[in-house]
This record gives structure tokens, sequence and C-alpha cells, in this order.
């Protein structure tokens, strides 16, 4: 293609996603001329990544990357009534009530116990030694690029569900090497790995039925269930979304809390054209500006 056809179609997309963001009432779309900044802020530690399973390649050999996926690889395993089979919560919920929370926690652990391989974008975040990454999905493929990357200096701290607990406790913190730790062993590490809804590794944790979320959602506003290393390192920085969808009230409701009492000048990697209105919304009024770029544009920007 010509450099004209090429300024003429990159123009053309412009203009696309400028009324489309009219449309769902975004702020202005910006493009990949704002990842070189952005990515000078991240490495200065004024960003936190805000990772969700987009970010995944295609290639997860059937590892779930949406709440829905993953609801169906539930229902596959322990069948659910057709009226709730798309909702991962309700599903998850059913699952829970009817074959006992072993069950749904040994399904989780086996839809997802194939190791997924990081992407090049996770590499280069588990390069830097930055205070927080935040990540939204269950697979250990973030962990694994920490661990791949060498480095000793980060934890990890997550959610865990209440569901028989026998304490008042909301979250568990594990080292690079999966130990249980106290979470006050989080004040030394370099970077805090937090993975809010829990993970397969190292332990098998995970929030993902109505029960869990009902707990959690009761007391998130007053931000018991955050973790208090988390709210410290969140203070005068902004976030970035990368691969996070936000279609789901959940979803929003999580992102709206961890980021709560946080910076300015959040940023979102989007595709503006399949963005819900719901989306847009939740973009909007939380001040997070979209950016028309994929991970794989944030990645080569990091170099």
């Amino acid at each position: 293609m010509s450099t004209p056809e090429v300024v003429a179609e990159t123009s053309a997309a412009t203009a696309a996603e400028t009324a489309l963001a009219d449309t769902l009432g975004l702020p202005p779309v910006g493009g990949p001329e704002r990842l070189p900044a952005l990515v000078a802020a991240l490495k200065a530690g004024r960003v936190v990544p805000y990772l969700g399973p987009d970010l995944l390649s295609d290639e997860t050999d059937g590892v779930p990357r949406t709440p829905e996926a993953l609801a169906l690889a539930l229902n596959a395993r322990a069948a659910v009534s057709a009226r709730i089979r798309g909702n991962l919560w309700a599903t998850a919920q059913s699952i829970e009530s009817r074959r006992h929370r072993k069950t749904l926690t040994a399904v989780m652990a086996e839809i997802f116990r194939k190791p997924v391989v990081p992407t090049p974008l996770q590499r280069a975040i588990a390069a830097l030694p930055l205070p927080m990454v935040v990540d939204t999905w269950y697979d250990g493929a973030m962990r694994r690029a920490f661990v791949e990357s060498g480095r000793s200096d980060w934890g990890e701290i997550q959610g865990v569900t209440r569901a028989h607990a026998t304490g008042d406790i909301w979250w568990r913190a594990y080292d690079a090497q999966g130990r249980e730790v106290e979470p006050e062993t989080a004040v030394d590490w370099t970077t805090i790995l937090y993975k809010p809804h829990g993970s397969v590794v190292p332990a098998e944790n995970f929030l993902v039925s109505d029960s869990d979320y009902v707990e959690v959602l009761t007391e998130i506003d007053i931000q018991t269930p955050i973790p208090v290393p988390v709210q410290e390192r969140r203070v005068d920085r902004a976030f970035l979304f990368v691969g996070a969808r936000f279609h789901d009230q959940t979803l929003r409701i999580f992102a709206r809390q961890i980021s709560k009492r946080s910076g300015d000048g959040h940023v979102a990697l989007v595709d503006p054209t399949v963005l819900t209105r719901n989306e847009a919304r939740f973009l909007a009024a939380a001040g997070v500006a979209p950016i028309a770029a994929g991970p794989a544009d944030l990645a080569a920007a990091l170099g």
C-alpha cells in the first residue's frame, strides 16, 4: 500500500473512531501516538497496569478468556440450567449449591490447570520494577512471567473465598516461590502482583460464585476486601487498563473500587468498535481516557 493510501486509511479510521466515541459518549479516542508518553509514565512507576484476559494469546489451549466462555466451560463439566448457562457467577453458584464448594474449586482448577504461556506484554511488565500489577483473571501467566524474569523482589496477594472460612480473611499473600506468607511481608516487595479474583496458582483460590461476591461487594465500598498494601500503592498513581472489559457490573465495580482514591490520568487500551454502551459510560464516569491500541502495540512500545 502506498504512503498516500496509508495516510488516507489512517485518517478514515481515526474519523470513524471519533464518530463512534461521540455516539457512545466517550472522551476523544487517542491513538498509538500516545503510547510513548504512557510508556515513560509506566517505567517511572506512576502507572499501575490493570490486566484482563483479553490480553492473553488466542492460543491458550482451551483456557477460557471471557466470563461467558468460562461459564460454558463450567457447564460442560457440571451442567446447570439453560437459564443461567452464560452467566459465570450464577453458573458457579449453582455448582457450589448443588455439588459443594469443593466441586466448584476442583472444576475451576481443572479448567485452568494447563499453564498459559505469558504474552510479550506480560514479560515486558514483569521485567519492570513496578510498585504493583493488577491481574484480574484466574490463569497463572502473569506469575509465570515474574518467575521466568529471574526477579525475586516480588510477591502476590490474592482475593480468597470466605466460604467455610474460620477467620476474618479476605486475601492471602504468597512469595515469589509460591509459599504463603504473612500479608505484612508485602511491604518489602518491590512489586506486588494483585489477583483480586484469585488464581489457579499457587493455591487454587477462586472468587467466582454469587455468594463469594455478595460478601465482598457488601464490604467493598468501605474497602475492607482491598488489601492495605494495594490501597497504599495506588495513591497518586494512574491505572492503565489493558485487555480488561467492563460489560458486566461485577467487573465494573471491582475496577472502580480497586482504583478508588488513586491518582488521575487513567487510560484504557480499547477497540472502540466493540465497546458496549455500559463500558463507554463506565470509562467516561471513571475519567478513563481511551486509546485505540492493543496489548501488542504497548508491548512493542515498551521494547
